[in-house]
């Protein structure tokens, strides 16, 4: 009988490409348009670590507008109301990594329950992954907003754990954040690293994943060999 997990997969930056809105911001800021996305992404990650420490929670949502505005101050490119509308709504339709559907499709098929597990608001992201069309491939949406903190507290991973039934070890993390395997390991999951860019590093804590692949195609055969 072949072995299955509970696959719990980060969703910005692993499904979908957040640094895809550079496309969009090209109209309104020009050559910016990459160094935004990049320092908006950044932005909005720090602010849900500090707001997570200091115990004062504001979901993903208000982390990523305050993160926007930060980063009209820091480049100097005040946008009208209007704009900054249209480019948070489009944190909605943010596209899907070519290889996802499929190996999704490919995972599930394996008989591992598949599940998003974000630091995003739940609505939110069940709104996104039903634009990109695989919010059906996976059986649940876990979001950190049920418990008022963010990845990577503990009490996060552990959450993800109980809601899928399974103990730690049977419970994976997939995600192409170094910080968010390292918080998974370290609440005692299995991880894997989903290494999008060649140049891209993980943090030498002396914590190391499970795997490491370079898109979420590599995972049903490494799964299958695996099994038994």
């Amino acid at each position: 009988m072949e072995k299955t997990y509970a696959l719990g997969f980060d969703v910005y930056g692993t499904l979908v490409d957040p640094l895809a809105l550079a496309e969009p911001l090209q109209a309104l800021v020009g050559e910016q348009a990459a160094r935004f996305a990049k320092l908006w992404r950044s932005k909005q990650l720090e602010y849900s670590f500090r707001r997570g420490l200091m115990r004062r929670y504001a979901d993903f949502d208000v982390c990523t507008r305050q993160a926007l505005r930060y980063t009209q101050q820091a480049l100097r490119c005040e946008l009208p109301e209007s704009d900054q509308g249209r480019l948070l709504e489009a944190y909605l339709y943010l596209p899907l990594f070519p290889e996802v559907a499929a190996s999704l499709s490919a995972l599930k098929a394996q008989g591992h329950q598949l599940v998003a597990f974000t630091n995003g608001v739940e609505a939110s992201i069940r709104a996104l992954l039903t634009n990109v069309d695989v919010l059906s491939q996976l059986e649940d949406v876990v979001s950190v907003d049920d418990l008022r903190t963010f990845k990577p507290d503990p009490v996060v991973y552990a959450h993800l754990a109980r809601r899928t039934e399974h103990t730690p070890n049977e419970t994976w993390l997939v995600s192409s954040n170094a910080w968010d395997v390292i918080g998974a390991k370290a609440a005692g999951l299995r991880a894997a690293w989903v290494k999008r860019q060649p140049d891209a590093l993980f943090d030498p804590w002396d914590v190391e994943p499970d795997i490491v692949v370079n898109g979420l195609d590599e995972l049903p055969t490494w799964f299958a060999q695996r099994s038994g």
